[in-house]
């Protein structure tokens, strides 16, 4: 299989679809941030079929990742009884807490 030549310039296959299917199709492709091309190709090939949704996601569980961390820091750093952070209240914290949970959920 040439990689590096242009698919344009190749052989397309016809598949023969209802509209119901043919929507389906082209929905999932959206799903996965693919062409319908390239969502059948991978398909047809036996390939995982993982678009740029799934790595958006990722990235998404990376950054509340880290969010969560520096939360964390930041009750450590409350918990120590710091002087930076005498201006918090119990109250204010149970509040964080809180709001933390729910996003969580």
């Amino acid at each position: 299989m040439e990689s590096n030549k242009a698919r344009r310039n190749t052989t397309p296959i016809k598949v023969w679809v209802f509209p119901e299917e043919k929507e389906m199709i082209i929905s999932n492709a959206k799903k996965h941030g693919l062409s319908t091309s390239s969502f059948l190709r991978q398909l047809g090939l036996n390939i995982e079929v993982r678009g740029i949704v799934d790595q958006q996601r990722i990235l998404e569980l990376v950054k509340i990742n880290a969010d969560l961390g520096r939360l964390g820091g930041l009750l450590k750093l409350w918990l120590t009884n710091d002087e930076k952070i005498k201006c918090f209240n119990k109250n204010t914290i149970d509040e964080l807490l809180t709001k933390i949970s729910i996003i969580q959920n």
